[in-house]
């Protein structure tokens, strides 16, 4: 059911992909001040679709990544190349003027207002490929969102947009910082009765704490569930490091109004953190990501430096109850391994030339190929209850052979989740 309600999902969005022809005249219609579109959550990434008027006439439907956690617009190489941008680049990336807008449910958001649009170096193979693992084509930024209300809703799967005012938040609500340059937020945060501040970044699949706050949390703490090696939803985007990832998760973290348990996060590696804290413009212990707020409604009104936390459901989300890889999307669409996590100090996969090893390529799972999928259907596949079997597809010099594997229970509950589950 898991694999089935992700990909079905998926398709809400995928098949509505491609140029759309130019509509017949017809009496103009008021553009509307709020919209209200269907999103997909893939790997707990919030996906719509938006259209963008091209030279001749015509739009181009591309799914847009959600994005309030990131100030700058990205776009791949073919739909700069469509809009007939012109496109410089060094050795790290390429930009080029911004599109002027796009439109979401029929509603124009300008996009004009920005110094520049930035475009991955991809070969020319992967000119479509904006971030690799996310089937998307632009982002909605930061700096794009900062200018309207916002709500998205995880349980439904929708986002809504509109002008400042437009919406009647619900739920819990808290005063933040917004950065007026940038649109970054920060909310007043405790951890272990220690106040800090933790950015709302809904664009990321899970949350992350300076290597310093991590470290100091897992010393103190060493029955809470820790692990080396991002799987799940830690995951992100398959670099090089991240098979050496420290995750743990949380027994408690106060979160503006909102009081979240076992919340699992990540060791944010200091050269990152550096970055990241000088782009927030404030001090800033790391960031809660969209992973621990997959039941509630979260409306950004900016306008008035407000987030709301509406609760919309009670789910246990499994995103550690999977295969112990961490993987790496190709811009060709095939998924390397670049490790095998270990599950109570053992690896958690068979060991042994005919098992899986960094390097190997993941051709398929149970039979159905995974090339070409988003990081959040592969690991929808790689998931289930702990104890079912998977058949692995792997490849290896050329050659295919199949690894049975296991679904582990990793970041097992906390010692006394169950007795705090009983409380409730």
């Amino acid at each position: 059911m898991r694999v089935l309600a992700t990909i079905c999902a998926l398709f809400l969005l995928c098949g509505w992909g491609g140029a759309q022809d130019k509509p017949a005249d017809r009496p103009a219609t008021p553009e509307p001040k709020s919209v209200t579109v269907p999103a997909a959550i893939d790997h707990n990434r919030v996906v719509i679709n938006a259209d963008i008027a091209l030279p001749n006439g015509s739009t181009e439907r591309v799914h847009a990544w959600v994005d309030n956690g990131t100030p700058d617009l990205y776009i791949s190489r073919r739909l700069a190349s469509l809009l007939g941008l012109t496109v410089s680049c060094n050795e790290n990336e390429c930009t080029s003027p911004p599109p002027r807008e796009m439109a979401v449910g029929g509603m124009r958001i300008p996009l004009a207002g920005l110094k520049e649009a930035k475009i991955p170096l991809r070969p020319v193979y992967a000119a479509s490929v904006l971030a690799a693992g996310m089937g998307v084509e632009i982002t909605l930024p930061s700096s794009i969102l900062r200018h309207y209300d916002v709500l998205v809703d995880f349980p439904e799967h929708k986002v809504s947009i509109g002008a400042p005012g437009t919406f009647v938040f619900r739920g819990q609500s808290v005063k933040v910082q917004v950065n007026a340059e940038n649109g970054l937020i920060q909310v007043a945060s405790q951890i272990e009765k220690k106040k800090c501040n933790l950015a709302l970044d809904l664009g990321s699949s899970i949350s992350f704490l300076s290597d310093d706050v991590f470290d100091k949390l897992a010393a103190a703490h060493a029955d809470w569930p820790q692990m080396t090696g991002a799987v799940g939803s830690a995951n992100m985007w398959g670099g090089d490091d991240e098979a050496k990832w420290k995750v743990m998760r949380l027994d408690r973290l106060q979160y503006g109004p909102l009081f979240l348990d076992s919340v699992v996060v990540v060791d944010f590696p200091k050269e990152r953190m550096e970055y990241f804290e000088k782009r927030a413009g404030v001090t800033t212990a790391g960031l809660l990501g969209s992973s621990a707020l997959l039941n509630y409604r979260v409306g950004l009104d900016y306008a008035r430096s407000m987030v709301y936390f509406e609760f919309g459901r009670n789910f246990n989300f499994p995103d550690f109850d999977v295969i112990g890889l961490t993987l790496r999307p190709e811009d060709d669409g095939r998924f390397t391994v670049l490790g095998i996590a270990d599950f109570e100090g053992q690896p958690s996969l068979p060991q042994g030339p005919d098992s899986v090893q960094p390097g190997d390529h993941l051709i398929a799972v149970n039979g159905i190929p995974v090339g070409g999928s988003t990081m959040g259907q592969v690991w929808a596949a790689l998931g289930g209850t702990p104890g079912q079997e998977r058949r692995l597809t792997v490849e290896r010099g050329g050659k295919q052979f199949t690894v049975a594997a296991k679904v582990q229970h990793f970041l097992g509950e906390l010692p006394d989740e169950g007795e705090r589950k009983k409380k409730k």
